[in-house]
């Protein structure tokens, strides 16, 4: 069960003696690993498509030295503007 030295351990424990004791306990269980796979799965697959797919390495790292620098002139100007 719990071990003194182990936090995981302590919220693992505390975490399923608590839905163990519920009336609502494993379909609230199995309601939020259905949540937690449509987050990280489904909605993944839909909606974030990898935007640098294709690219080289050269221009994956072209890309994200461009993307850092423009970021950093936004935020110089802007800066310099609220001075």
């Amino acid at each position: 069960m719990y071990r003194p030295g182990s936090i995981i351990s302590f919220f693992t424990a505390l975490y399923r003696d608590g839905f163990r004791n519920m009336t609502w306990g494993k379909p609230l269980i199995w309601l939020i690993i259905l949540k937690l796979v449509i987050m990280f799965a489904v909605l993944r697959v839909f909606f974030f498509k990898p935007a640098m797919r294709g690219l080289s390495p050269e221009q994956k790292s072209e890309a994200v030295g461009n993307a850092l620098l423009q970021n950093h002139n936004n935020d110089t100007t802007l800066n310099l503007l609220t001075q």
